[in-house]
């Protein structure tokens, strides 16, 4: 295999994150559609995206990309395309797909008709009539978007959210993805102080902190291409040494995540271990009344209770009222909120320097960004930071 078409997927709003990782890995980003991030990349790339970004649900290597508007049309394209270059005689092949604002609506239809075609391509390059299943598994993924056709299969396996040190459940959690987004959409670097007053079981801190660390988000899990024959274990090995030798020195300042709820607390002490950087976060009990720093030009990041999940909208208004007042003696501080409620700058009594809409699973939010004044030095770090939001003066 030489260059490989591939797919990052991604949340609503997060795609131009994405777009910016796939470009730190030095690959060429072909386009930018809504929810995916499109790259080419050799066979490396393959574990080397799934190792490195933080931000995109999963890597997809498309097979094919065609229109079809009928049902037939569907079936001779997908059977045109070269499955036995991916899929030996006893290759594993679930079908998962989507169709949107498409000719061809009945997704179970075609899931049908795109397993058969498959079917028949194997076949026809095989021989037989039965085809066991039983070897390594491929879930292929097709989507329809106005009648254009995308064929790829998975190569991540569970998404990349799941990073390994997350064991316990926590209320209303945050998935690492976008935890991971937040803190790439903001001025923070390794070099600046670090405050989660409503940190819950530890996401955003322990998102930062590896940020900070340069460790690769799935370097503790495994993924389903790993167990393709067509990908060399050693390419694994190394893309897996090279994460491990990517890691550099933890902060200059101690990350600090603070919340009311001491069960959250030890839950986020207990992933921020298994993330290994245990050493780098400190959670401790307070209410974001409390909040108070000596330190200049930080950042704070945070997802407070919205209201829909937790407690009701009354008590979410007051929890962002205190932490305006909390906030105001940190006038040379950057802060950034992800809140779904409506009113929230008017309730904040802030206007925004900038807003994002992001989605926490189902739930529509804005990120809201209020840049704090430069500060009076540039370092490096800064200057390259992770994501072109970040603020041009480091």
């Amino acid at each position: 295999m030489s260059e490989l078409d591939l797919i990052a997927t991604a949340a609503f709003g997060l795609e131009s994150v994405v777009a910016r990782e796939v470009g730190q890995l030095g690959y060429e980003v072909t386009s930018v559609e809504d929810g995916r991030v499109c790259f080419a990349g050799p066979p490396a790339a393959i574990a080397r995206a799934n190792l490195w970004l933080r931000s995109a649900d999963r890597v997809l290597v498309r097979v094919g990309a065609f229109e079809a508007r009928d049902f037939g049309e569907l079936f001779d394209r997908v059977r045109e395309l070269p499955w036995p270059d991916w899929l030996g005689a006893d290759a594993a092949f679930p079908v998962r797909g989507r169709a949107v604002r498409s000719t061809l609506m009945s997704v179970r239809d075609c899931q049908a008709i795109t397993k058969k075609a498959i079917v028949e391509s194997l076949r026809s390059a095989y021989g037989g009539e039965w085809l066991a299943e039983s070897g390594s598994a491929y879930q292929v993924d097709f989507s329809i978007l106005k009648d254009r056709v995308t064929v790829a299969l998975d190569t991540s396996g569970d998404g990349l959210h799941k990073r390994g040190y997350r064991t316990q459940g926590g209320a209303a959690p945050l998935r690492e993805t976008l935890a991971a987004a937040l803190v790439q959409l903001s001025y923070w670097s390794a070099e600046r102080p670090f405050l989660d007053p409503f940190c819950g079981s530890g996401t955003i801190p322990i998102e930062a902190a590896m940020i900070g660390r340069r460790l690769a988000p799935g370097a503790m899990r495994s993924f389903a291409a790993e167990a393709w024959p067509q990908l060399d274990a050693e390419l694994w090995r190394r893309s897996r040494e090279e994460a491990s030798d990517s890691a550099v020195a933890a902060p200059v300042h101690p990350l600090i995540g603070t919340d009311i709820d001491e069960h959250s607390l030890d839950q986020a002490r207990f992933h921020a271990q298994n993330a290994g950087v245990a050493a780098d976060v400190h959670f401790q009990r307070a209410d974001v009344g409390a909040l108070k720093s000596k330190r200049k030009y930080g950042c704070v990041i945070t997802n407070p209770p919205y209201g829909e999940r937790l407690g009701d909208r009354a008590e979410a208004e007051g929890l962002y009222r205190r932490l305006a007042s909390a906030l105001a003696p940190l006038d040379t501080w950057s802060v950034y909120v992800l809140a779904s409620h409506p009113r929230f700058e008017q309730v904040f009594g802030r206007r925004a320097t900038r807003r994002r809409k992001l989605y926490n699973g189902r739930i529509e939010c804005t990120y809201y960004q209020y840049a704090g004044p430069r500060p009076p030095y540039r370092h490096s770090t800064e200057e390259d930071g992770e994501l072109g939001d970040r603020d041009p003066a480091g």
